[in-house]
């Protein structure tokens, strides 16, 4: 069996679906989008498909039928195995109790933000709030589907988290703007171009 490590977020999320029922990698495909949890893990049909035959090999799913619709090819329908429930309980136990460093990009971008002049970074920051509220927006919108559905609540909490971390973001960020605008975040601008240090012409002799 695979190594519960090894367990890639996509391996998770098609575990986690063939536990709710028997599917075919396609179906599994559209109730990911129905979704919206490719906003969870990067999916498409081809990865899917490579995902649950590289499950079946570790023994995690097994075919439990093929079915065929007019002229289509067969598709084969997958359900989880003993070993596939032991490996998401212990997956999903690690990744909800131990925190991982992801090395997310906007970190790593505000870390060396000092390399851009202060005027840049506002007009950047700006922007990314309006795409932030965008976002944020959107999840409230999900969730006000999913309630009008009546689907429990502990199949979409994700939802709910999200939400949390686009406020808080958004909230630095328009302090981080506030500091910017009136001085109390001091900003030297960055170092000279590479020519504005090249030297004059009539210095090189």
């Amino acid at each position: 069996m695979a190594k519960i490590a090894e367990l890639t977020p996509l391996g998770v999320a098609s575990l986690a679906l063939l536990a709710e029922e028997p599917m075919h990698p396609y179906e599994m495909y559209q109730v990911l989008m129905a979704r919206h949890e490719d906003r969870l893990v990067k999916v498409r049909p081809g990865t899917l498909y490579h995902a649950v035959g590289r499950l079946a090999e570790n023994g995690l799913v097994e075919a439990a039928g093929t079915e065929r619709e007019g002229n289509r090819p067969e598709r084969t329908t997958y359900r989880i195995t003993a070993a596939g429930h032991e490996a998401l309980d212990a997956r999903l136990q690690d990744m909800l109790s131990t925190p991982v460093n992801e090395y997310p990009v906007f970190p790593h971008a505000i870390a060396e933000a000092h390399n851009l002049p202060a005027a840049v970074v506002m007009e950047l920051l700006a922007s990314r709030l309006v795409a932030l509220g965008a976002d944020l927006d959107f999840l409230v919108h999900a969730e006000a589907t999913v309630t009008a559905k009546g689907l429990d609540r502990k199949y979409w909490i994700d939802i709910t988290y999200q939400q949390a971390i686009r406020r808080t973001e958004i909230a630095w960020i328009r302090e981080l703007l506030e500091e910017l605008r009136n001085g109390r975040l001091p900003w030297d601008e960055p170092r000279p171009t590479s020519t504005e240090l090249s030297y004059p012409k009539e210095s090189l002799g």
